[in-house]
């Protein structure tokens, strides 16, 4: 069995939510596939003030719109206001416009840190015969998080990655892949927003650590190919995860 994922790498106008949904409607208008994957808070760009973005059920009934009219899941995250707080919320949203969610469990150092909740949930997606497993940006540096645990194929990480520090995002991404036997997908933005600059590099990369494809630093939507058959015997005929540590996340 195989399934189609095409990754979305774009250029984000600061703030604008209307602006970036548009651009992104022009982007997908001729896209055939059953997932499509958008960066981190990709209406906005990284906005550390949460309060002047947040997700008032625009955004999230764009992206209903969207499933329904592509036949195909769309990923990315938001920020949404919850009781408790604020959370950087990663949305898998079916042409049903049923949905799930992940609130992104670790929060990077300074801004986002200090004004958002973290997430305490990991949250695997099934999705035409795919699992998937939920992640954002910062999520990449700790692996134990996403250490499989024989519940999924493929991560999904949406990201807002800057540039100082793209060969730690090429790395991760191939290191988690390799340690979990699993697909993984990356989606990063290009451009730049007050204080950052990105360059992109979205990539989806196979269970061997090979790259797939890479987007490097352009504007670009690209569809990937994933064969669940040929991870099955691979993972059946090559069984690290038989002799993986056993542990437990509190």
């Amino acid at each position: 069995m195989k399934t189609r994922v095409a990754i979305v790498q774009r250029d984000i106008a600061w703030q604008d939510v209307g602006r970036n949904l548009r651009a992104l409607e022009t982007m997908l208008a001729d896209i055939r596939a059953d997932v499509v994957v958008l960066s981190e808070m990709f209406p906005t760009g990284f906005v550390t003030t949460p309060a002047v973005v947040v997700d008032d059920g625009t955004t999230l009934g764009w992206m209903a719109t969207m499933a329904a009219r592509l036949d195909a899941a769309i990923v990315g995250s938001v920020v949404v206001r919850e009781a408790d707080g604020y959370h950087n919320r990663m949305y898998f949203v079916m042409p049903t416009g049923e949905f799930e969610w992940y609130d992104k469990r670790h929060l990077f150092m300074g801004g986002e840190a200090d004004n958002f909740v973290c997430g305490t949930e990991r949250k695997v997606v099934a999705w035409r015969g795919v699992r998937y497993l939920m992640e954002v940006c910062y999520d990449l540096r700790f692996p134990v998080w996403s250490r499989q645990r024989g519940d999924y194929d493929a991560i999904i990480y949406s990201a807002l990655w800057p540039k100082p520090r793209r060969e730690v995002w090429r790395t991760l991404l191939r290191a988690r892949a390799i340690e979990n036997q699993a697909y993984v997908i990356g989606v990063n933005r290009i451009g730049s927003e007050p204080g950052l600059e990105y360059a992109g590099d979205s990539t989806v990369v196979d269970a061997y650590g090979r790259t797939m494809t890479d987007l490097a630093d352009g504007e670009a939507v690209e569809v990937v190919e994933l064969d669940m058959d040929a991870l099955t015997t691979f993972r059946k005929r090559f069984n690290v995860l038989a002799d993986a540590d056993s542990f437990v996340i509190k």
